[in-house]
């Protein structure tokens, strides 16, 4: 169960990925929107006796542009009641800034749990030919080097469009984001539903879905799984962490996120959107 709340830094791609983070050069994608998001947390179901309750919320925060780069705030606080009184509290916080063609990364994730330490991780990534090299301060000091088709987070939302965009609706990709500690590479599978257009009406309309900067916009329903990639390797798992749904918009926000963490599923309504002056490149 702690896993959902390490794993949300699969969510800080949820960052990128269902926390509506906009990734990629902006030659291939058009401009991405630097905003503000807030998502309502709750629990749509448990398949098991485990969980009762659930309720939280993930405030996200993004900026940049394809000269200086794109950097992403993301704070998670969650709160799960597996009944009896026991009540697991859960506080993530993540920064991170990525060069604007996936050269660079670098990341702080804070994870606390109740009232325990917190544990952090801080380390940075440079791409170099066909490899990646890590080097991380915390939680200890250690370099090592990641294949060189592995991708960051703003990258993979960056791909994803692109291959919305290009009518295809399988995407796979290895993940780099620093989070566990500090070491996990995920293997994902996008699976990308049929365009829809801006014209029509959300089943259940949000702050997105009424600002002026997205009503001329097509999104697409996504949905994204996080495969531990040592354990595809050692043997063969194809059980998936966790998934993300969401419904990605092409300046790169999300909205209307679901996550499926196997043992229960919870929704992120989005309940406040703000966007933010784009600042173009000098």
């Amino acid at each position: 169960m702690v896993h959902l709340f390490r794993t949300s830094l699969g969510v800080m791609a949820l960052a990128a990925v269902a926390v509506g983070a906009s990734g990629g050069a902006e030659a291939a994608n058009g401009p991405f929107l630097p905003h503000q998001a807030l998502y309502e947390l709750s629990l749509v179901k448990s398949r098991t006796s485990s969980i009762n309750s659930a309720r939280g919320r993930i405030l996200y925060n993004f900026a940049g542009n394809s000269c200086e780069g794109y950097t992403s705030e993301f704070r998670q606080v969650s709160e799960l009641d597996s009944g009896e009184g026991k009540i697991t509290l859960s506080d993530l916080r993540s920064n991170s800034w990525e060069e604007a063609t996936g050269k660079s990364y670098r990341f702080k994730i804070e994870t606390r749990m109740n009232d325990t330490d917190s544990s952090q991780v801080d380390g940075s990534a440079e791409r170099d030919g066909d490899h990646i090299n890590v080097k991380l301060k915390l939680p200890v000091p250690k370099n090592f080097t990641l294949d060189g088709t592995t991708v960051f987070p703003t990258e993979q939302i960056q791909r994803i469009i692109a291959a919305a965009k290009e009518g295809k609706s399988l995407l796979e990709l290895s993940v780099y984001d620093g989070s566990d500690n500090g070491e996990k590479v995920y293997n994902t599978l996008t699976v990308i539903g049929q365009p829809i257009p801006a014209d029509r009406t959300a089943s259940s309309p949000d702050p997105a879905t009424s600002d002026e900067h997205m009503k001329s916009l097509t999104r697409w329903p996504v949905t994204v799984s996080y495969f531990d990639r040592e354990a595809q390797q050692k043997e063969g798992e194809q059980t998936p962490v966790y998934a993300m749904s969401f419904e990605l918009y092409e300046n790169g926000v999300s909205r209307a996120l679901v996550l499926d963490y196997n043992d229960f599923v919870i929704s992120g309504a989005m309940g406040k959107f703000d966007a933010k002056d784009t600042k173009p490149c000098n």
